[in-house]
């Protein structure tokens, strides 16, 4: 099968690899329909992360090829979307909604789902099959659901986003654009959208943000408190992962506020007089987007939101290195490979 590799920070090639195959009787092979980059591969793409001929993607959708002898909830042909997180969704993290951290959980990224075929560990608690066979058009949007929307999702559930709520979103690349869409799904009064960025404006708009702030940094903060009465927002959702970003929404919340963050972290410190001083609620990090799934592939199958719209470029797998380039220079927002 053709797959995606990091052979170095800054170099992508696209080889030849054996296909995969079962290895524990809980395992499914994926025949992968669609893939994509996420914001979090331009890390290593960039150097900040170390790599060497590393596999690289964990968004997928696609039918299920084979099963193993212990799958239960899953048939060959079902077309599935799946979690970037592999968990059992059975053990008692899991139980309590954070799939994330199952004790038995393994990260798809370090399989590789910028492929033709996937191995997902755990297939039953993992994978979720759609409603039929979907037509092409939700293609883009199921595969959001498998990283960015659900994380997305828990960023503004994290924040508490809701009716009544005014709602800042520190970032606005596709999960924080789908935070947008999120906080307006869950009935937020308004959304106010940091951008610089003329098409992820609109993007924003779009998806719900009724203001659009372009300051950064302490200016942004004070804009967000001019538009707030003094107090800042009920909830503020950071999908950056840097130390600016975390200071930025950290300030941009009220006091008693909720801070929702799902930005990788990067060499962010977060001093304990601050928390303390500011008397606001932190929570996030990696997503249990399997928690999300059911609904949102059932908000996507019915028509009620198309997050698939952050899907700016469409490229095939062999052009995968064009894709990186892309979203590397902000020519992107977001780039879909198809298989």
């Amino acid at each position: 099968m053709r797959q995606v590799v990091m052979t170095k920070p800054g170099e992508i090639a696209v080889e030849e690899r054996p296909d995969p195959k079962i290895v524990e009787p809980t395992d499914a092979v994926v025949r992968v329909a669609a893939t994509c980059i996420c914001g979090s591969d331009l890390w290593p793409y960039r150097g900040v992360q170390k790599v060497d001929h590393q596999v690289m993607g964990h968004e997928y959708v696609g039918v299920v090829e084979t099963i193993g002898a212990e799958v239960r909830t899953l048939k060959v042909g079902d077309f599935v979307v799946g979690s970037f997180w592999a968990s059992d969704n059975t053990c008692e993290i899991c139980r309590a909604g954070y799939q994330s951290h199952c004790v038995h959980r393994t990260v798809m990224g370090t399989i590789g789902t910028q492929s033709e075929f996937a191995r997902v560990p755990l297939a039953d608690g993992t994978l979720v099959a759609t409603p039929g066979r979907p037509d092409a058009d939700f293609i883009p949007s199921l595969l959001a659901a498998s990283d960015v929307l659900g994380t997305g999702w828990f960023a503004a559930t994290a924040a508490q986003a809701g009716p009544g709520k005014t709602v800042a979103v520190v970032g606005d690349g596709a999960v924080g654009l789908l935070g947008v869409l999120a906080a307006r799904q869950m009935g937020a009064e308004r959304i106010i959208a940091f951008s610089r960025h003329a098409d992820r404006q609109r993007l924003a708009r779009e998806f719900g943000a009724t203001d659009i702030v372009e300051e950064r940094g302490d200016e942004g903060v004070a804009k967000i408190k001019a538009m707030t009465g003094g107090l800042g927002a009920h909830s503020v959702i950071e999908a950056v992962g840097t130390q600016e970003a975390m200071m930025q929404a950290i300030h941009s919340a009220r006091p008693g506020g909720h801070v929702g963050f799902v930005g990788v972290s990067h060499d962010v410190s977060i001093p304990g007089d601050l928390l303390f001083g500011t008397g606001i609620h932190l929570h996030g990090g990696p997503a249990p987007v399997r928690q999300y799934l059911p609904e949102l592939i059932n908000l996507i199958w019915d028509r009620k939101i198309d997050p698939g719209k952050v899907f700016d470029l469409t490229l095939p797998l062999e052009q995968a290195g064009e894709g990186y380039r892309a979203m590397d220079e902000r020519r992107a927002i977001k780039v879909l490979l198809t298989v």
